[in-house]
């Protein structure tokens, strides 16, 4: 059975765009990890949504490292314009209680389906709350994430909570490697691990 295909879907999407919005850009909830992820992505989405920048990511290792990537990501939106920015405060706590009994789990395994869905979730919820026509996260962009699952997940929240999942393939038209282009035109900082204690002991 063949997969999906999300990028050709997200594309799809916004072909339909200005039928379905006529008068205005529709407005999106973008969760996004981090400055260079973010880069490529709304590059490509700022053109055709009304873009406001979700951090919300306690799966952060450390407080430190966390307002590091937010005051990165803020001074990228801040010099492209691309999008508002929302921080959403460190709440480490949050994602120790998801990984809870899969402190040893393997990288990539249930302990990240686990974490995808906290975040997703909360974006969803954001979404809802705020009048969102669309949410998305820029962690597909990554070759270490599993878009399938992160897709997945972004239709369930759909359903829970009303809002229009936007599905997403950002790795796919040479994606990942803008994102390192972008990241070296504004010097983005790169960290070198995803965000938690087990990835970074990886």
């Amino acid at each position: 059975m063949n997969k999906p295909d999300y990028n050709r879907l997200m594309r799809q999407t916004i072909d339909n765009l200005s039928a379905r919005f006529p008068d205005r850009k529709p407005r999106l909830l973008l969760h996004c990890c981090c400055a260079p992820c973010s880069s490529h992505c709304l590059r490509i989405l700022h053109d055709f949504f009304d873009i406001t920048v979700y951090f919300y990511n306690p799966n952060i290792d450390e407080a430190e490292e966390y307002e590091k990537r937010k005051q990165e990501l803020i001074r990228f939106i801040s010099r492209t314009g691309w999008a508002t920015f929302t921080d959403c405060d460190y709440d480490a706590e949050a994602f120790r209680t998801v990984a809870q009994g899969l402190e040893d789990a393997p990288e990539r395994g249930a302990r990240c389906y686990l974490c995808y869905n906290l975040r997703i979730d909360r974006t969803a919820q954001a979404a809802k709350e705020n009048g969102y026509d669309f949410f998305a996260t820029t962690l597909t962009l990554s070759p270490l994430k599993n878009t399938e699952w992160l897709n997945t997940l972004g239709k369930k929240a759909q359903e829970k909570y009303g809002v229009e999942w936007l599905y997403s393939d950002f790795k796919k038209e040479n994606g990942y490697l803008d994102s390192i282009r972008l990241s070296e035109e504004y010097e983005l900082y790169r960290q070198n691990f995803c965000g938690c204690s087990y990835s970074k002991r990886k």
